[in-house]
């Protein structure tokens, strides 16, 4: 019998570790992997198989958007039915409206969620890799993101485990390759009228910048971002009150991004059904909060000053 790759080895070693940090302890989990098809899912679904023998199901959604979506999602069940995997594909439960990936993407997690609760599954695990990580680090760089959007892919949310965001795309190709494992190409990936297929062109050909040690930053930014979280939440509770049809903030003079997740915290408290504020408009309106002035957002009314309140703004006439 012949001894597997050095990237076989690994992408087994990184699976075990990971799912064991983000699931936690626990005797026994089942894994729900979701699986599009492409390389990347279909080495995750194999790993997975492999490692935590009958204890994974599969799932495909089909978002109905291109042609050749059944047949792909078909030759992930009829791959599964020959190795006795269970494997369910998923249809969105509402209408395209909007931004299609947006919605797509909603439509996904809350399929897979439903599925999740309704086949017992505890943990549904995803194939987003180093290289993804990357990418979305280098988009929300691009458009000023904080350390929030630098921190990129989650590797747990919910329910959802990313254990593969130390890999690379081109060891999870190697890994279908050599085990005559059957994918599909989506198409999207490499339309350039996609800001992700475009800067995904452009660094192709980069090989002094990373994924994995980038992969890990943005894991380090992430750890941060949950700590600044927590000490807002901790404070949130302690210098935030309700008056009336206001909340206001007793104490204003926190760091800067304190007073950022304080003042999202306030508006969600206020009109939990907004959109909440981001970038340039959320900039402005703690400038001006900073200089005691008032100023509407969205549907909120804010007023600044040594305190700092937020009520909903009038109805307008």
């Amino acid at each position: 019998m012949a001894s597997p790759e050095p990237e076989e080895t690994g992408l087994n070693a990184l699976l075990e570790r990971a799912a064991g940090r983000l699931a936690g302890p626990g005797e026994g989990w089942r894994f729900g992997v979701a699986v599009s098809g492409g390389p990347d899912s279909m080495a995750l679904l194999d790993l997975s198989a492999r490692l935590f023998q009958g204890r994974v199901e599969a799932a495909t959604v089909d978002h109905g958007l291109r042609q050749a979506s059944a047949e792909e999602a078909a030759m992930v069940a009829a791959w599964c039915g020959d190795r006795a995997i269970p494997h369910a594909i998923l249809h969105p439960a509402e209408p395209v409206t909007g931004n299609v990936q947006q919605w797509a993407r909603e439509q996904r997690y809350a399929a897979l969620e439903q599925w999740r609760t309704g086949r017992g599954i505890d943990w549904i695990f995803t194939a987003h890799h180093a290289d993804d990580q990357l990418e979305t680090m280098v988009m929300r760089l691009n458009r000023g993101a904080g350390v929030g959007g630098l921190a990129g892919i989650r590797a747990r949310q919910g329910r959802v485990l990313r254990p593969l965001l130390g890999a690379r795309r081109s060891h999870l190709l190697a890994y279908v390759r050599r085990r005559a494992i059957p994918y599909v190409e989506d198409p999207s990936n490499s339309d350039l009228r996609f800001d992700r297929a475009s800067i995904r062109q452009r660094l192709s050909g980069v090989d002094w910048l990373d994924p994995v040690t980038a992969a890990r930053s943005a894991g380090a930014l992430a750890e941060a971002a949950e700590a600044l979280d927590w000490m807002a939440d901790d404070l949130a509770a302690r210098h935030v009150r309700q008056d009336g049809n206001a909340w206001i903030l007793d104490d204003a003079g926190f760091p800067r991004e304190i007073m950022r997740r304080l003042l999202l915290r306030m508006i969600a408290l206020a009109a939990p059904d907004a959109q909440p504020p981001r970038g340039e408009a959320l900039d402005r309106a703690m400038a001006a909060l900073s200089a005691g002035q008032q100023v509407s957002l969205g549907p909120v009314l804010l007023k600044g000053g040594e305190q700092w309140g937020v009520r909903l703004a009038p109805p307008r006439r």
